[in-house]
């Protein structure tokens, strides 16, 4: 949506405390100018359409069950091993569960790891974001997530597109739909979020481009409000970038990624649409087609993508819950996978999958699973990875890893490196002035 109040049908020069502009996702005024930050700020860094690679960031919120997807207990006993069977893949001696049939015929372009560790007992988004914990240099703000730190690193691929984009639906439990903290480098490197459902909240509703023509006078009247309302000092001013916000509504390649009616039909229903929504729960729709609006974003030149797919916290009906969830899964990330290779991006996109914990080896009186911190697992995909592995391996009761831990930080300095990002000489100054590494890890060495 489009507001501007403050006046009639004219843009004046005379605006009240109480006058805004709100476009969309977009907001000015006192509450500050989101994306123009972000462009602002992007374009400070010098390294503005640099090494176009892309993550997408698939959360699974709630903690998937390790031992119901990639890694069967075939060998457990009844109370553990739960009611699902392994099947094939196309890689020799690797098996999965048997809900994920697409993608086990995807094995050679993909990796599963069975053993990630380093997991806190916490349901939110923030460490798979991040690699790092809320209460990490919190005094300073916090660390920033992969996303953000990206932004920062490497501004935009084009001007008018953010790069970075949050796709999660919001959910009732809040941190499910959170795509991770800017922290200590600042609002201006937020994830750009999509406002309401698909794009009806971005359309200039009501408002022709020819009553945005003199935009120039407009931002020259909110930087004079906003000045006088700002006493503190913490808002910068509208200037050309505040322009290329009104740009992302008026003319960018933004809009165009965001509407799936400018997409193949095939491709669309390929992809599937996740419906019905069941065992959402408080948690986040099973929405197929936001995998496909990652694609599409990526191909328009934002770096980072990320989504919250599903409600796993499966304390009940754990096994219904896996063939719902799963099975929908696997139709819209093999197609995803499928995608990016046919147009050539998948060794440049990289796709992580995964949860902030597991869950318990013991099925419980209501059919489910708990909570389970001591080891969780991962998928991923794409960004020129060594694929076609399953890396670790938990004991016979899925209680623990015994192979090759692969800790939380291992896979996102995997993905920092995807991009070209070596993270043992790359930092990010904080607030003080010092230098923060981005992550204390190396790559995982199996995949590089």
């Amino acid at each position: 949506m489009l507001t501007i109040l403050g006046g009639h049908q004219r843009l004046c020069d005379g605006l009240s405390r109480r006058s805004f502009l709100k476009i969309g996702g977009l907001s000015f005024g006192a509450g500050g100018l989101g994306l123009a930050n972000i462009l602002r700020a992007e374009a400070a860094s010098g390294n503005a359409g640099r090494n176009h690679k892309g993550i997408i960031n698939i959360f699974l919120g709630g903690g998937p069950p390790h031992q119901d997807m990639w890694e069967i207990k075939t060998e457990a006993p009844s109370e553990i091993r739960g009611e699902f069977r392994p099947i094939p893949t196309n890689v020799p001696g690797i098996q999965i569960c048997e809900v994920f049939p697409r993608l086990a015929q995807m094995m050679d372009k993909s990796v599963v790891i069975r053993s990630v560790v380093g997991c806190k007992d916490r349901p939110e988004s923030f460490q798979c974001m991040s690699g790092w914990f809320p209460d990490d240099l919190r005094v300073l703000g916090g660390r920033p997530a992969i996303g953000s730190a990206v932004a920062k690193l490497y501004g935009p691929v084009d001007a008018s597109v953010p790069p970075y984009v949050g796709l999660a639906a919001k959910t009732q439990h809040v941190p499910w739909s959170e795509c991770g903290s800017p922290g200590f480098l600042g609002a201006a490197y937020s994830a750009f979020k999509p406002d309401g459902p698909g794009m009806e909240n971005m359309k200039l509703n009501g408002i022709t481009l020819d009553r945005l023509q003199d935009r120039r006078l407009l931002l020259t009247s909110l930087d004079k409000l906003k000045r006088e309302i700002d006493t503190t000092g913490s808002m910068n001013g509208l200037d050309a970038f505040g322009q290329q916000a009104l740009d992302v509504l008026t003319g960018s390649k933004l809009l165009e990624a965001l509407d799936l009616s400018k997409e193949d039909p095939k491709i669309v229903a390929r992809y599937g649409d996740g419906k019905p929504y069941k065992y959402q729960y408080d948690g986040a729709p099973t929405c197929n087609d936001h995998l496909l609006l990652a694609r599409r974003l990526i191909e328009a030149g934002v770096r980072v993508v990320s989504l919250s797919y599903g409600r796993w916290d499966s304390h009940g009906q754990n096994f219904d819950l896996v063939r719902d969830h799963g099975g929908k899964l696997d139709v819209c990330l093999s197609a995803l996978i499928e995608d990016l290779e046919s147009r050539g991006m998948l060794d440049d996109v990289s796709i992580v999958v995964w949860g902030e914990f597991g869950r318990t080896p013991k099925i419980n009186n209501g059919a489910g699973r708990d909570h389970w911190s001591k080891v969780s697992c991962a998928f991923m995909a794409g960004g020129g990875i060594r694929a076609g592995q399953a890396i670790g391996a938990t004991n016979r009761l899925g209680e623990y890893a015994t192979e090759r831990p692969v800790r939380q930080q291992e896979i996102i300095a995997t993905l920092y490196h995807n991009l070209g990002i070596d993270v043992a000489t790359t930092t990010l100054t904080d607030p003080t002035g010092r230098p923060q590494y981005l992550i204390e890890d190396q790559p995982i060495k199996e995949l590089i």
